[in-house]
């Protein structure tokens, strides 16, 4: 049997618990029912500009066909090591390996009857005219395939620097306006976060493509025009209003 002061031990034990457990309860119902700051406002602003395109890529191509593989490798990559250290002596432009394919092409019966095969060279440059003029001359020896046009990441940086004092200054116009009409007097910056929304490009190619005799000398300049790329800087956050 339990003594009588084992007995009011047990007895204290089972109040000091309970008291705990209750303190325990009124803390977590404190944390909860916290009331949430008032005239807090979530904005969004955003700057945009369109930019002038810079940069050009050219790509031209070489197809050829033969009886085997071999020899039509011998001869796309002679064609195409021919097109590089020709473009090598141009200031101002790079130029690099495109694509390079070699497929069979068959018969009614389904047997291969010859091998076709496409080697590509593409041209890059921030100088339009450079390009234009020695994608020309080397059309005698390759076609040009397609001409497509895009900004330097050095463009997109400098515009988007200019675009984020835009950004900002319209986030924080919209808060005073905000503010103003919810009747406070002023407010202040809780969270901001300045963002890029990358680039749209708005593709203008124009160009000429055609097959040059073997014994042309010189092609005229490939006519081109670039577009424009749409950079976009966006501002969003929240906004404390006071009185």
């Amino acid at each position: 049997m339990i003594n009588k002061k084992t007995a009011a031990a047990l007895a204290l034990l089972a109040m000091s618990g309970a008291a705990f457990t209750l303190s325990q309860t009124a803390a977590a119902q404190t944390v909860i029912t916290q009331p949430q700051p008032s005239g807090v406002l979530s904005l969004s602003a955003q700057a945009s500009a369109q930019v002038p395109q810079d940069v050009v890529n050219i790509t031209l191509f070489y197809e050829q066909e033969a009886a085997d593989p071999s020899s039509l490798t011998a001869t796309l990559n002679q064609r195409a090591e021919a097109a590089l250290r020709e473009a090598k002596g141009v200031d101002g432009v790079t130029a690099k390996s495109g694509s390079f394919t070699v497929y069979p092409s068959t018969d009614r019966d389904g047997k291969i009857s010859a091998w076709r095969g496409r080697t590509e060279v593409v041209l890059e440059s921030h100088d339009f005219a450079a390009a234009s003029k020695l994608a020309g001359k080397m059309s005698s020896s390759m076609q040009v395939g397609s001409v497509g046009f895009s900004l330097s990441p050095e463009s997109q940086r400098a515009a988007e620097q200019k675009l984020v004092t835009q950004a900002i200054d319209s986030f924080r116009k919209q808060a005073q306006t905000a503010a103003q009409g919810f009747g406070y007097s002023n407010f202040t910056i809780r969270e901001v976060n300045v963002g890029h929304s990358g680039v749209q490009p708005r593709p203008v190619m124009m160009m000429q493509s055609r097959a040059m005799s073997a014994d042309a000398k010189m092609a005229a300049p490939i006519a081109m025009e670039a577009g424009t790329t749409t950079v976009t800087v966006d501002v969003s956050g929240s906004v404390q209003m006071g009185r």
